[in-house]
């Protein structure tokens, strides 16, 4: 780098946890500080944790109004992961700080997890596997992935992976999404359908969407009625997308066959009554962590930071 920088704060647990990561970013930065709670930080502990840095490199950790009001030193932000709804973009042009962000870097970690939650909806491994841990032998293997018709909503970065890893299975991708996706099903052959067509046709409905004020609880009780009885629900996007509320009923009431959530509108998810349902599988946010994409978005916050500060 070209001059010094003064203060870089980092809270993302991912990094603040490597020991090979923390070493590449105090090669780059002089004396960064490491955030070692083991967890993303509040709006106050974030404004303390801060102090006067003139960068922050941040994951999950809500940036507001009162977050930048309170770090006048701060000139730019260096986004860990993809999703952008905990930051203000308003807020972040008022106080006129820099926004270093890469879209995409984890999409095949993601696509991979909901490749896999769509095999072992459909394979029944999940809960027969729950079940022989409690002594249960339960021989009922499900049904084949290939064929059946998967509907993708919001096909972007991962949404197209998770098409591209579906072919070797021969099934039918029907693509929801906002933008036309024309192209990309020339490509691959998935077709374009209305969102209530793919609520009502697909046998796996997986959502990709960013959470916004448009997607905030899309699923919810009127839309799961209209899905089918055998159909399976993934969610690896964002947990307000889903109404986990109308969810858990909709499992309770057998309205769709199955679930499966990486993700939760509180976290870590404090529903014991869904999370023990035997029809819902589970995991913790973890669709974006394997190994090799939590050190490409990390590398790439840290390419934002150097370029920045190399100006």
């Amino acid at each position: 780098m070209t001059r010094i920088i003064p203060r870089v704060a980092v809270t993302p647990p991912p990094i603040c946890n490597s020991s090979t990561l923390r070493g590449e970013l105090s090669d780059l930065v002089p004396q960064p500080l490491f955030n070692d709670t083991g967890r993303y930080l509040t709006e106050d502990e974030l404004i303390r944790f801060a102090g006067e840095a003139d960068a922050l490199l941040v994951g999950r950790d809500r940036i507001t109004d009162k977050v930048l009001s309170a770090l006048p030193q701060l000139k730019i932000i260096a986004k860990y992961g993809v999703g952008l709804d905990n930051l203000d973009s308003q807020a972040l042009q008022r106080h006129q700080v820099e926004l270093g962000w890469t879209a995409g870097v984890n999409r095949r970690s993601v696509a991979e997890l909901t490749l896999s939650l769509m095999l072992g909806l459909c394979h029944n491994a999940f809960q027969s596997g729950w079940a022989l841990k409690q002594g249960q032998w339960v021989k009922e293997g499900g049904q084949l992935l290939q064929g059946k018709i998967v509907g993708i909503v919001g096909c972007g970065n991962i949404g197209k992976e998770v098409v591209r890893l579906l072919k070797p299975f021969e099934c039918k991708v029907w693509i929801r999404d906002i933008l036309s996706m024309s192209e990309f099903c020339k490509e691959t052959g998935a077709l374009e359908r209305s969102f209530e067509e793919v609520l009502s046709g697909a046998d796996i409905i997986s959502l990709h969407v960013p959470l916004t004020a448009e997607t905030r609880h899309m699923i919810h009780a009127a839309t799961l009625q209209k899905m089918r009885q055998t159909a399976f629900l993934i969610n690896t996007s964002r947990g307000d997308v889903v109404n986990q509320t109308a969810l858990k009923e909709a499992l309770v009431k057998e309205t769709i066959a199955g679930a499966a959530l990486d993700v939760f509108s509180q976290e870590p998810p404090e529903d014991m009554e869904l999370l023990a349902h035997p029809r819902l599988m589970v995991t913790p946010h973890i669709g974006g962590n394997a190994i090799e994409a939590v050190e490409a978005m990390a590398r790439a916050a840290f390419q934002h930071l150097k370029e920045f500060f190399s100006r």
